[in-house]
């Protein structure tokens, strides 16, 4: 068992099951458009570098005239229907309760915005001191600029540090910044992309990491 001071967690796919709103988004987007819908799979390949990539994907190299108009129809929907279908996944609220003295961070390559917002309406938000969402910085995961800065300020090792998140970006952010890498496999991204990235940790559940980090 490994002793952290400083856990940093995804939201998609880690924290918060929101691909049900994410393709239901995507897909009015592309209707409003006149295009055909995708299948959810598809759309949740998509996910993970933003959402300037998760439209520029689902629109397809022939419809990328039409980028400006979806992001305005994908904001203006999604942020009315964040939470519809969005909740946490089981033993979350348990996990970050059992670490509660631990320090605790999101960063996400979300919108800052919509980040914040589900955050809060998952009422989970007592729990972390920051969200950092993909618009906040000029850089996005997995950049290691994101986390140099909390690992100063709060005067926490690397070594004492662990990135929770179950998309390749969250793996090759812990890498790139020298700090342990926890891959949840029950998340967004396809478990086999994961495990060829050789995260330090995995789990099948949230829960699991009380038993991995001290």
């Amino acid at each position: 068992m490994i002793k952290v001071e400083f856990l940093i967690f995804d939201l998609d796919g880690t924290l918060a099951a929101s691909g049900r709103d994410l393709v239901a988004a995507v897909n009015y987007t592309l209707k409003a458009l006149g295009l055909a819908a995708l299948d959810h799979k598809r759309i949740i390949s998509f996910v993970g570098d933003g959402v300037e990539e998760l439209i520029k994907r689902s629109l397809g190299g022939e419809n990328q005239e039409s980028n400006a108009q979806a992001m305005k129809i994908f904001r203006e929907y999604y942020g009315d229907h964040l939470l519809d279908q969005t909740v946490l996944y089981p033993g979350v609220r348990e996990c970050l309760d059992y670490f509660s003295a631990k320090r605790k961070v999101v960063i996400t390559n979300k919108r800052q915005d919509f980040a914040v917002r589900i955050v809060h309406g998952l009422g989970i938000a007592p729990f972390f001191e920051d969200i950092v969402g993909g618009d906040v910085m000029p850089y996005k995961k997995p950049d290691p600029r994101l986390v140099d800065p909390y690992l100063k300020s709060f005067c926490i090792p690397r070594e004492q540090t662990v990135m929770i998140g179950d998309g390749p970006n969250d793996i090759l952010l812990a890498k790139n910044a020298g700090v342990w890498s926890c891959a949840c496999l029950n998340g967004l991204a396809p478990r086999d992309n994961l495990l060829k990235l050789q995260p330090d940790y995995s789990c099948e559940s949230l829960l699991e990491i009380r038993e991995l980090f001290s």
